[in-house]
């Protein structure tokens, strides 16, 4: 690694900037994973406008979309990633108490990234939204990683269905004042009065309840373990295509339970419920071994670069892709007439809509974000830059 790069690394900190060497001895399909997760999350979280096709937009409440499974694939993918980082790192020799110091560090980047996401471009603290897509990964990561270096498997694989359990024991037997027990409704669930009581001012959009919480990161807890024990199954010494075969199979059965689940305890992302997660994790399953048996058995690779490129820097896209959404979203552009609308309307409305609709119009504006960001990408894929948290 050349004088500058290590200088580089030295004064950032917390950015690694590696040579080609990275990148040997990989699981491409992980970094396919990743980067159909992260792409699917900036094609959802940025439509040009209130038009949106259906798959892209999240459940009104009760059941499932597109969209709706995007985030437990992506909680999944950090699960998978954590036993392959840190077999490295105990192969280098790292004892347990540098791992945990790595663990929280990066924990609390993490999460302070996230509440900058949430605070830009105003920062006003009094009403700052506390919890969000990052703080829940960054959750997540944590006690998963805890996890997995505390425990051997068969404790991982314990509190992996243990946590769903308790949650689901949780919301349907401990009462909320004034409502009761076993409420799954918007208004009066308990995972919405934790958040409401601990957070209040501090919640999405100023209101009441908080699609990514504090009681509701417990189940999601196990989205990321799921992920960690198919990590560490991958990494034995079974057969590459048994390996497959195995992940289709537990998928397989994991959305039967889930969909069995449903009947009781419906599947629900704003709850992240049990059912949810064992459903979703089914899908990240299957999906793990569609991705494993094609790219990294049957060298289907054609397809992968895009994907490869956007998971290599997943998580740093993600964060600049909301700041400059949000800086959209706030700067004005003031027309002929003296009015002025946000520039994210504007670019769509004059350059989308006009001739491709609403509907159309929003998903393109969504596709052509979503290019730029694989440009920028592509960019430091080619310079062998790969930014980690």
């Amino acid at each position: 690694m050349s004088k500058p790069r290590v200088q580089l690394s030295k004064k950032l900190h917390n950015v690694a900037v590696f040579s080609a060497s990275y990148l040997q001895g990989r699981l491409v399909s992980l970094d396919v994973f990743r980067g159909i997760a992260i792409a699917l999350m900036i094609l959802i979280n940025n439509p040009g406008g209130s038009a949106c096709y259906r798959a892209l937009q999240h459940a009104e409440w009760n059941g499932w979309t597109l969209a709706d499974l995007d985030f437990p694939l992506f909680l999944f993918i950090v699960g998978v990633a954590i036993p392959h980082s840190f077999a490295k790192r105990l192969t280098r020799g790292d004892n347990k108490k540098k791992l945990f110091l790595r663990v929280v560090h990066r924990s609390v980047i993490l999460f302070a990234i996230g509440l900058l996401v949430n605070g830009f471009p105003y920062f006003d603290l009094p009403t700052l939204r506390v919890m969000g897509v990052l703080q829940r990964i960054a959750l997540c990561y944590f006690f998963a990683s805890v996890i997995f270096l505390s425990f051997k498997v068969k404790g991982q694989l314990i509190l992996t269905v243990l946590l769903p359990l308790l949650y689901w024991i949780f919301l349907m037997l401990i009462p909320v004042p004034g409502y009761g027990a076993g409420v799954l409704e918007k208004e009066g669930n308990l995972a919405q009065y934790v958040d409401n009581h601990i957070l209040r001012g501090h919640l999405y959009l100023g209101g009441s309840w908080d699609p990514e919480g504090l009681l509701s990161t417990i189940p999601a807890i196990g989205t990321t373990l799921m992920g960690t024990l198919a990590g560490q199954f991958l990494r034995s010494n079974r057969s590459s295509l048994q390996k497959a075969v195995n992940l289709f199979f537990f998928g397989s059965l994991c959305i039967v339970i889930g969909g069995i689940w449903d009947l009781w305890f419906p599947i629900n992302k704003n709850l992240w419920t049990s059912s949810y997660v064992a459903f979703t994790g089914g899908i990240a399953l299957i999906f793990l071994a569609a991705c494993y048996y094609l790219i990294d058995i049957k060298k289907y690779t054609v397809w992968t670069k895009p994907f490869v490129i956007l998971g290599m820097n997943a998580i740093i896209i993600y964060v600049l892709s909301e700041i400059v959404s949000l800086a959209f979203i706030h700067t004005n552009v003031t027309l002929a007439d003296g009015t002025s609308i946000a520039l994210k309307t504007f670019i769509y409305e004059n350059y989308f809509a006009s001739w491709a609709g609403p509907l159309n119009g929003s998903l393109f504006y969504a596709l052509v974000y979503l290019t730029v960001w694989l440009g920028i990408t592509a960019i430091l894929y080619k310079q062998r830059i790969f930014i980690k948290i």
